[in-house]
């Protein structure tokens, strides 16, 4: 199994963080270079707990699909998603929000394994390990960007709890 382990700080309260992160619309805008879709579930909004959504994006050349669950939901502290069809053997991402002095640290874990045994994890290992932790950032920033230009009184996209 591989682990990647992100830790980002944002100048906002847990709750827009957490938000913002569980926004579909968000991710889509965010993942907008892999051209992402939801196609089944909660398909835009924010997802909540026991809720899933199916993703259709480009990744490595190829239309891939991943549909994942809300596992574990406590707001505003943190959430978890899971697979539950896709093309890994076990991907499981975990979301954690801290804040202190309105800074807010969020923390992502997230844990996957390969299919394809050992071919599986040569690939992990000079690529996917990479690949993945490259998405993450992206998105973290731009969840970063987004609410730190809210709070400098620019036009933001707008969500509901």
């Amino acid at each position: 199994m591989t682990t990647i382990k992100l830790q980002t700080y944002i100048k906002a309260p847990a709750e827009d963080v957490f938000n913002l992160s569980r926004n579909i619309d968000f991710h889509i805008l965010s993942a907008k270079n892999t051209n992402e879709k939801a196609i089944a579930g909660k398909a835009f909004g924010l997802i909540g707990l026991n809720e899933t959504v199916t993703w259709k994006g480009k990744h490595f050349g190829q239309h891939l699909t991943h549909q994942s669950k809300i596992t574990l939901f406590k707001f505003p502290t943190h959430f978890t998603d899971e697979m539950i069809k896709g093309n890994f053997r076990l991907f499981k991402h975990q979301h954690f929000f801290n804040t202190s002095s309105n800074i807010t640290e969020m923390i992502d874990i997230l844990d996957y394994q390969t299919p394809y045994g050992i071919l599986g994890k040569i690939f992990d290992r000079f690529i996917l390990k990479k690949y993945l932790t490259n998405f993450l950032v992206t998105r973290n920033r731009s969840i970063k960007s987004h609410l730190e230009s809210k709070r400098q009184g620019r036009k933001v996209l707008q969500h509901k709890v």
